[in-house]
């Protein structure tokens, strides 16, 4: 470890100091002490850890790269963090380019303090490559409408599902329109739906469940209550219990009491839940 902190903070930081406290990221014992000293090292300590990150070998051994993400937001180097985040770096390892993508969504959550249009591009920029959870967590944060689509695409992956799912809760009334056409619309098609489409209609019908279906919209949910997937028409049943329309209610428990017996004992459960809050 370099000079010890009563020197440092009466004399400051030398340019040897800083490149030891940079190597000491590296050092299981002495990394996090030495991302504390390195932010209390100011201006001085940025432009060696832009070296150490645009220029360090990416490991799945991801810890001291993320130190110095993190120490850099806490010196205010936003530029920085936007000049990582802007490039594209092809790793042939996947055990790196795991621990790389958790540097990757640490520099996007801490980006995303600078609430400004130019890092908001460079995160949705971030977002469209690879929706990963720091990118999502990031963008999310701006509940701007051009994210919302690749927030709804996100909900049929196992990984990225929950992240995706507070982004558009955070989103609220702006992403109503796009959730319902997600809704209705299974890809590629009705015949041929993927698992994977699937599971993105049964997140997205639980989301308007929960936010509320946009106005006018309670007629176009009828082709949903035939669907042949049991969850969909189940919980296109449950948005019909919240209609002021007494046919509609009628209709959605008549649907809930066929599916039933097929369902799932967890979604039964759940039906059960619906039915006993029903007005």
């Amino acid at each position: 470890m370099a000079a010890s902190e009563p020197t440092r903070a009466r004399h400051g930081c030398s340019d040897a100091e800083v490149a030891e406290l940079v190597r000491d990221l590296d050092s299981l014992a002495d990394g996090p002490r030495a991302a504390e000293l390195l932010a209390a090292c100011g201006e001085r300590a940025v432009a060696p850890l832009r070296t150490f990150l645009m220029q360090g070998r990416p490991s799945g051994v991801f810890q001291p790269r993320q130190r110095a993400v993190e120490t850099l937001a806490a010196l205010g180097a936003k530029d920085v963090l936007m000049e990582y985040l802007t490039g594209e770096m092809a790793i042939p390892d996947p055990v790196d380019a795991y621990g790389e993508e958790a540097v990757v969504n640490t520099a996007a959550r801490l980006l995303a303090r600078w609430r400004d249009d130019k890092v908001y591009r460079v995160l949705l920029a971030l977002l469209r490559r690879k929706a990963t959870p720091g990118a999502i967590d990031a963008v999310g944060e701006f509940r701007r409408v051009e994210a919302i689509p690749v927030f709804i695409a996100a909900l049929g992956d196992s990984i990225s599902r929950t992240f995706a799912e507070e982004a558009l809760r955070k989103a609220g009334a702006i992403a109503l329109p796009a959730l319902l056409e997600a809704a209705l619309r299974p890809w590629p098609s009705a015949r041929e739906e993927t698992p994977t489409s699937r599971i993105r209609r049964r997140g997205v019908l639980r989301l308007l469940a929960e936010l509320g279906p946009p106005p006018g919209a309670w007629e176009q949910f009828a082709p949903l209550l035939r669907s042949s997937d049991l969850e969909i028409a189940a919980r296109a049943s449950r948005l019909w219990l919240d209609s002021k329309d007494e046919g509609l209610r009628r209709a959605a428990v008549r649907r809930l009491a066929s599916l039933f017996p097929k369902a799932s004992c967890f979604l039964q459960f759940e039906m059960a839940d619906w039915l006993r809050a029903r007005p």
